[in-house]
């Protein structure tokens, strides 16, 4: 094989360029991420039944769905989370591998079967069905920046203009408006209803009635009658849309002859959907928008195009509204990949120089280097084959790789220049006769060294998701390396490097003093082995003490699944007491507000009264809090990590309510927050007190 490239020189460089030009084209389709798919693939369901008590939709809503959500394929558990402001929220967590599309098809026809069970006003709310991942990838705010524009207002303006242009781009899996849309507000009073006799009921059925778009027929429509001249449509009823019309609205027409409308027993006024939300950044009225990730999308892609599209709709904003995106986890996976990049262009760079520093020959050391961006890039096509993504893993096999990969081309170039040397034969003929040589070997240390990663790719799991990408990246490159060792290197062997002249091992200069030194470290090194060798038990002695410190260290060294790092954020929740009103939850809110723009390293912070990643309710909360840049938090003492910490230790102070401050995740796909979460169901019908009595005691006994 190698002969027939010796010979045909410019069909091994055609084979080189084809290799990279389809790494090429494969690096601009990739995508980018921090770490491959860990979290297993899972489908949100969301219900709304307006005005019901968090009890009433987990009986009426949530139950119902649960119990139809069988027979899916590879569905491992699931969740659900019923709010005492009409909101039922369902997870159905697949196992790994699983095809999130066939995942969601699935459950949308499950979910027909529930559909006629659950109540007509969840059904005219809608029911929707998305593949996302737990948590936010980012978070968009309006404010208002001369204070015109009040928090329902910008809320309404989202809802309106902003939520589903957003919801359209790529791989947004789903997006949450956090405020709350503007709507008509009806205050029934009792005392009149009751004189008059009135239920709830007979008030909403007056309004279904005569708040809707009728039409009832058609003027000169087909057949029509000879001579007709005018055509259009006849409506006798439209929406309602002002205040006006609301208090219009009949419920009953009374003995004496008059009407008794909707306005002489409420109070109607245009005002907002809920009331249970509040939203400010830092201290300022405003709304916003939650951005999760569709499962399997290109988290990088998908930032900058939910960035693209919110410049495209911020000009047509009204006049004073500015959005901001106080929370975004893209620009650690940005910084973290650039770090990996770097690492890779110095690898390269030093691969370089310690081989023109050992072999000492310009030419010689070509023919190696050369090798590495043709790998690199066909290892990028291999990874597009294989559906993975260019994230920090791959970029670490790669990084990994450059040293593994140049050995077949060095090898290579050392055992031509031995044969030119001891035979004195034409590059052309030694290079024939080393490939002879050589070629068993090249490819038996490939298939040793793919042996000891190849298991990797068959572990299972989330540890599977991590390990298979890693171990593909570093096997794709040693296959690679030894077809450019065996079609590119020789073929470079036989027209680059030259016969070396007599005597040229006398070399003088910077290389002869190196070779000189070099000699003797050696031959230091190896009489000192020889010394080493008479003395085995004292040096066996020595081996053990050694070893039982690793298995020391090794015992006592921290373990966490991914390294938790520095993503320039961090998260607060607060959860006050059951019953506890929203203007409680504000006060705790303004609180950490307080505290957090007092901090050096606070840019901006999010806050939300009345949700939270635990739940919602009016006694919910949760903020997000954006730190500066990390060239402007040098050391340890201004990192994420320790922000938290300080936070918790100083806003668990808070007697209301003690804020948790966790970080971010090391993969926003795993989950809201860093660390681990245990759950465990009860058995039905023991109500909500009992896992809370077995709840307490755990959280007793855990460590602080």
């Amino acid at each position: 094989m190698a002969r027939f490239f010796i010979d045909r020189p410019i069909f091994a460089w055609v084979i080189a360029l084809v290799i990279m030009l389809a790494g090429a084209l494969a690096i601009r389709t990739l995508a980018i991420e921090q770490y491959p798919q860990i979290a297993p693939p899972t489908v949100e369901i969301n219900a709304n039944y307006p005005g019901a008590s968090a009890q009433t939709i987990e009986n009426a809503v949530t139950q119902v769905i649960e119990q139809n959500m069988t027979g899916l394929d590879g569905l491992l558990y699931m969740a659900s989370n019923s709010s005492s402001f009409g909101r039922a929220q369902i997870t159905l967590i697949f196992e790994p591998g699983t095809d999130p599309d066939i995942a969601q098809v699935q459950v949308q026809n499950k979910l027909q079967l529930a559909t006629p069970l659950l109540p007509e006003a969840v059904q005219r709310q809608g029911i929707s069905v998305t593949k996302s991942t737990g948590g936010f990838l980012m978070v968009a705010a309006l404010i208002s920046e001369s204070g015109e524009h009040s928090w329902n207002e910008l809320a309404d303006y989202i809802a309106s203009n902003m939520l589903e242009p957003l919801s359209r781009v790529d791989g947004v899996g789903r997006t949450q408006l956090l405020g709350a849309q503007a709507a008509m507000r009806i205050w029934v009073d009792p005392n009149l209803m009751t004189s008059y006799n009135l239920a709830i009921s007979d008030i909403t059925a007056a309004i279904a009635s005569q708040n809707a778009q009728v039409s009832v027929g058609e003027l000169g429509g087909l057949p029509a009658v000879r001579g007709q001249q005018l055509n259009a449509t006849i409506t006798a009823q439209t929406r309602l849309s002002t205040e006006q019309e609301f208090r219009d609205v009949v419920l009953r027409v009374l003995p004496d002859g008059s009407l008794l409308t909707l306005g002489d027993v409420a109070r109607v006024e245009l005002g907002s959907e809920l009331y249970s939300v509040k939203v400010e950044l830092n201290g300022q009225a405003s709304a916003g928008i939650g951005i999760s990730l569709a499962t399997g999308a290109n988290a990088l892609a998908t930032a900058e195009d939910v960035r693209a599209r919110l410049d495209d709709l911020a000009e047509f904003f009204p006049q004073g509204v500015k959005v901001t995106v106080p929370y975004d986890s893209t620009p650690f996976v940005e910084v973290s990949l650039a770090r990996v990049v770097h690492t890779l262009v110095e690898a390269v760079i030093l691969v370089f120089l310690v081989m023109y520093l050992f072999l000492g020959n310009l030419r010689a050391t070509f023919i190696p280097t050369i090798a590495v961006p043709v790998v690199l890039l066909g290892t990028f096509a291999v990874l597009a084959a294989f559906g993975y993504s260019i994230n920090t893993l791959t970029m670490f096999g790669m990084v990994l790789a450059i040293g593994l990969l140049v050995d077949d081309a060095i090898v290579v170039v050392e055992n031509v220049e031995r044969v030119m040397e001891e035979d004195g034969l034409s590059p052309l003929e030694a290079t024939r006769k080393s490939m002879d040589q050589i070629t068993g070997a090249l490819i038996g240390i490939a298939l040793v060294l793919s042996a000891v990663f190849v298991p990797m790719a068959f572990f299972g799991g989330a540890t599977g998701a991590i390990y298979r990408q890693f171990s593909i990246t570093i096997v794709s490159a040693m296959a690679l390396s030894v077809v450019v060792a065996l079609t590119l290197s020789p073929a470079l062997c036989a027209t680059l490097l030259k016969a070396p002249k007599p005597g040229h091992q006398t070399r003088k200069g910077f290389f002869g003093w190196f070779n000189r030194r070099f000699d003797q470290a050696a031959g230091g090194y190896q009489g000192w082995v020889g010394k080493l060798i008479h003395r085995g038990g004292r040096m066996m002695l020595i081996y053990l003490v050694i070893a039982g410190v690793m298995a020391l260290l090794f015992a006592r060294m921290p373990t966490s699944f991914l390294p938790n790092e520095d993503q320039g954020s961090v998260i607060t929740m607060v959860q006050l007491p059951p019953g506890a009103t929203l203007q409680r939850t504000e006060a705790v809110m303004r609180q950490i507000q307080e505290y957090f723009n007092s901090q050096e390293d606070v840019e901006h912070i999010f806050t939300i009264a009345g949700f939270s990643f635990a739940g919602a309710g009016q006694n919910a909360g949760m903020a997000f809090v954006r730190l500066n840049d990390w060239s402007e938090r040098p050391g340890q003492a201004h990192s994420a990590q320790a922000i938290a910490a300080q936070a918790n230790q100083a806003l668990g102070q808070i007697r209301a309510a003690p804020a948790f401050v966790p970080v971010p995740p090391p993969s926003p796909r795993s989950g809201t927050a860093a660390g681990s979460s245990v759950a465990r169901p009860a058995p039905g019908g023991v109500g909500p007190q009992a896992p809370l009595r077995r709840r307490d005691p755990v959280l007793r006994a855990a460590p602080a």
